[in-house]
């Protein structure tokens, strides 16, 4: 009897020490999202680019070894892909005008390198226009409370706790988030009104909702933003705003979306096949479709 319970000792000893040396069998190499960001946002694995590194200031987000489950639990594959390989974008505004564009700016809330960055592309026609889906994809977010899909890095308890003690949900804008199905989300903002609900499948070019100004817009606009959340470069946000918001400090990069638009030429024809994407003049202050700072909503910057 004795001699069994020593054979079992020793092997309960080996069988922990076995486990001990195996990381992996101790706990994923993607540490489970925290608080809120629980339902959907993809949380950045331990090592470079985890907890802890630096706001990314470069407009493509960079990959990682391994897999992350996607949204809908299937496997990711490595990293996001290159923005040049993104196909079957359109214009969510189809005649849009664009009255901001991604990068630095002087009034957004995002911190890249130090400075303000205007982390998505604003185009706008006229309040109650027809905004339609970029790209074919599952709508995993509609409404005003869809920040645990809009790549967060942290918990957003306190954010979400404190609107509930203030009442202040009217106070976000109106934001359809899409699984676009390729590894990259995207993100349409300050709608009046929405034509979709989470779960529903939508088609690129097909209705989703009216242009408007519901959050803190000064006037009726589109802002589409579109990121990975298999990146592992952020963004930051003014710390001011962390401090008064209590929204994480942090977010997922952002490319810019004109790296997988069409050309503006495409973009106004109905019915036609996207092209891979813009040269890099596109965009530019030379495209008179782009507005001139003069001529964005609200005119000035905010105090």
């Amino acid at each position: 009897m004795r001699r069994h319970l020593a054979l079992a000792a020793v092997g309960v000893f080996v069988a922990g020490a076995v486990i001990a040396a195996t990381p992996s069998l101790q706990a994923s190499s993607y540490p489970a999202a925290n608080g809120a960001v629980a339902h959907a946002t993809a949380t950045p694995p331990r090592g470079p680019g985890g907890p802890g590194a630096s706001p990314a200031g470069s407009n493509a987000a960079t990959g990682h070894a391994g897999q992350s489950p996607s949204s809908s639990g299937r496997g990711a594959p490595v990293g996001p892909l290159e923005p040049s390989l993104l196909r079957g974008y359109v214009w969510p505004l189809p005649k849009g005008r664009i009255t901001n564009e991604f990068g630095p700016d002087w009034y957004s809330d995002t911190i890249v390198k130090g400075a303000r960055f205007h982390d998505g592309l604003d185009m706008a026609t006229f309040c109650g226009d027809r905004i339609v889906a970029a790209h074919d994809g599952v709508v995993l977010a509609a409404g005003r409370k869809v920040d645990p899909w809009m790549g967060w890095i942290g918990s957003l308890a306190p954010s979400i706790a404190r609107r509930d003690r203030l009442h202040a949900w009217a106070d976000l804008p109106i934001i359809i988030v899409v699984d676009d199905g390729n590894g990259y989300r995207s993100i349409y903002a300050h709608f009046s009104r929405i034509a979709v609900k989470a779960g529903q499948t939508v088609r690129a070019g097909m209705f989703i909702g009216w242009e408007g100004q519901t959050g803190f817009a000064t006037g009726c606009h589109l802002h589409y933003g579109l990121f990975s959340p298999y990146a592992t470069t952020w963004f930051g946000l003014r710390p001011d705003v962390v401090k008064r918001t209590k929204l994480p400090a942090l977010e997922i990069a952002r490319i810019d979306p004109l790296l997988v638009l069409p050309h503006r030429s495409m973009a106004a024809a109905p019915g036609s096949s996207p092209s891979p994407g813009p040269s890099p003049a596109s965009g530019s202050r030379a495209d008179p479709l782009v507005a001139s700072s003069d001529q964005r909503p609200g005119g000035q910057p905010p105090e």
